[in-house]
């Protein structure tokens, strides 16, 4: 028979069935003959420099990679080659849009602008405010000090008129985020988000749209992105617990699973404001990325639509439990998806054929829904992984194993099979003898970045009991 492997199910203290996702596991929608679906190892981190510091943020502009690294903003070239452009001081996660003529830098609550002309200069006109976050539309420069909406002038970005102030009034909810999405603003409070158009005028430019407003917002500046024409965002409504939603036309809709939501809850209020939400549309794939300090949520918006149940999985940078994954601020340049590290000055790219990160191994792992065999136990005579093997590096003998649990909570020992050096891509994965279940039983799975494999199938051979 074979056995669900795109979500597993394990038991807490608490008295509740658990969803484990698969980790450094991406579910990949794709019938082949054996079966519709399976999980191919995530993609690796190769690393192509160094910078002068930790990664801020990038974005791709005018076919070049552009990032804050540390203290400094700093250009990428296609060899890794990092210069840098200037010092935007201290802070955490930045924000970077363009123009026409330049880049506007949101960093520690100033404002920057760059341009290979005039180099950096620092927006310092007093009525600009604190700067938690910019956007860029019509030709203005759009930002928010958390309380006020304020836009540059239209024919000198470094001046700011104190007559060109506006207030998210829905709610007295702070705002966190300024978005531009199909040409309009989206105000994104704590509790509620708004939605601006331009309407010209001598005054404050922009309009509030009734209609569009959305009872919801998010947790924190950069726990909000595009995401397929509308906003993803982590966070919730007045009263309600975070938990993860797209917006759009005034409406938004629930992505997160209850399992979801029970990983969000085991963090701080504190500890969300510093999420980051990014997104990833790449070879059919549509991942929206929800880095969370020791782990990274990842939702497939195609799996989930083919499937017709949100899809989930999740990346760390951990040989065992979770750490945070060490990758950050996706950029599409130079045909490739470059990254930066949230721990160290290295910055590099994203590479299908190896799934280490930095060069140093991580684990994968998968589990299988319950077997019951309506209470009458049966014996396990075989497991067999449909597998693609042989895609391993030159010289490594990677091993997988496998374990069991008949509570949800506790594991049996880990039985180790090999699975294959390069070129072995004939080899079968088989565990034989893996014991009987009396009533029910759960199947885990788990290897490491050397055992570079897609996975598409589990099958079991298994003899009923009658107790």
């Amino acid at each position: 028979m074979e056995l669900p492997i795109l979500t597993g199910i394990y038991t807490d203290n608490g008295p509740d069935f658990r969803v484990s996702f698969p980790v450094n596991l991406v579910p990949t929608v794709q019938p082949c003959g054996i079966s519709n679906s399976y999980l191919r190892s995530a993609d690796g981190l190769i690393k192509l420099g160094d910078g002068p510091g930790i990664d801020r943020g990038g974005i791709e502009w005018l076919g070049v990679c552009y990032r804050v690294m540390g203290t400094k903003l700093v250009s990428i070239a296609a060899d890794g080659t990092t210069t840098v452009l200037g010092d935007v001081g201290s802070g955490g996660q930045v924000t970077i849009v363009y123009d026409f003529e330049r880049l506007a830098i949101a960093s520690g609550g100033r404002l920057y602008y760059w341009n290979s002309t005039s180099g950096l200069q620092q927006v310092t006109d007093p009525d600009l405010g604190t700067v938690v976050d910019v956007t860029w539309i019509d030709g203005y420069f759009f930002t928010t000090d958390g309380e006020f909406l304020v836009v540059t002038d239209i024919s000198n970005p470094f001046s700011v008129s104190p007559f060109k102030y506006a207030s998210s009034e829905v709610d007295p909810d702070p705002v966190v985020a300024v978005i531009r999405l199909r040409n309009e603003v989206y105000a994104v409070n704590t509790s509620t988000i708004e939605v601006f158009d331009n309407i010209g005028g001598t005054l404050f430019p922009f309009q509030r749209i009734e209609g569009a407003q959305m009872q919801k917002g998010a947790v924190g500046t950069h726990a909000v992105t595009p995401f397929l024409g509308a906003l993803a965002f982590v966070g919730g409504g007045r009263n309600e617990a975070p938990s993860i939603h797209i917006g759009a036309n005034g409406e938004t809709r629930k992505i997160a699973t209850q399992e979801i939501d029970r990983i969000l809850e085991g963090y701080t209020g504190q500890q969300l404001t510093q999420v980051i939400v990014e997104a990833r549309n790449d070879k059919g794939y549509q991942h929206l990325y929800i880095h969370l300090p020791d782990r990274s949520l990842v939702y497939d918006h195609g799996a989930s639509e083919a499937l017709g149940t949100p899809v989930w999985f999740v990346l760390t940078t951990a040989i065992s439990g979770y750490q945070q994954y060490r990758a950050r601020n996706f950029v599409y340049c130079y045909d490739r998806w470059l990254v930066g590290d949230p721990q160290t000055t290295q910055h590099g790219y994203l590479d299908a054929k190896t799934s280490d990160h930095w060069g140093a191994d991580v684990r994968w792992e998968f589990a299988t829904s319950i077997v019951y065999n309506k209470g009458q136990g049966a014996i396990f005579h075989e497991l067999e992984l449909v597998a693609l093997t042989g895609r391993v590096a030159l010289g490594t003998d990677p091993t997988i194993g496998t374990s069991y649990s008949v509570d949800g909570e506790t594991w049996s020992q880990d039985k180790r099979i090999r699975a294959g050096g390069i070129g072995n891509r004939l080899k079968r994965l088989v565990w034989l003898r893996q014991g009987a279940m009396r009533n029910w039983r759960v199947q885990r799975f788990q290897g490491d970045s050397q055992a570079h494999m897609s996975i598409a199938r589990l099958e079991a051979r298994l003899e009923p009991l009658a107790f």
